[in-house]
């Protein structure tokens, strides 16, 4: 269970400005329900490599996303930890999962062995 935290606006600002952008939204939209490797990602929305690496490393670079290495694989989760959890939560949860841009990304998924 987490624990409401209050944030500093500076705090607060940042991380929409993140989560504004749409593909960003939607990778941790994502990510809410499990851990994805990065080519998982480029065949779902359907961007080249570079692209989706750029909006992995600015989330992780605020600290929302987790970056495990394994092998020559990187696979992102959503970071707990991270003091705007609950805020990126309440955020996510207000997107309909019958959106359907959601749900034509997640028509895309392949299982991939990455592992």
């Amino acid at each position: 269970m987490t624990t409401q935290s209050n944030l500093e606006a500076v705090n607060v600002v940042h991380c929409l400005k993140i989560l504004s952008d749409q593909t960003r939204l939607l990778i941790m939209k994502l990510l809410q329900s499990k851990e994805y490797c990065v080519c998982q990602l480029v065949g779902m929305f359907q961007m080249s490599q570079p692209a989706i690496s750029q909006h992995l490393s600015k989330l992780k670079k605020a600290g929302l996303v987790h970056e495990s290495k394994k092998g020559q694989w990187r696979f992102y989760s959503i970071n707990q930890s991270c003091p705007e959890y609950d805020l990126i939560l309440s955020i996510l949860n207000k997107i309909d999962c019958h959106d359907t841009l959601l749900q034509s990304i997640k028509q895309k998924e392949t299982q991939v062995s990455c592992r």
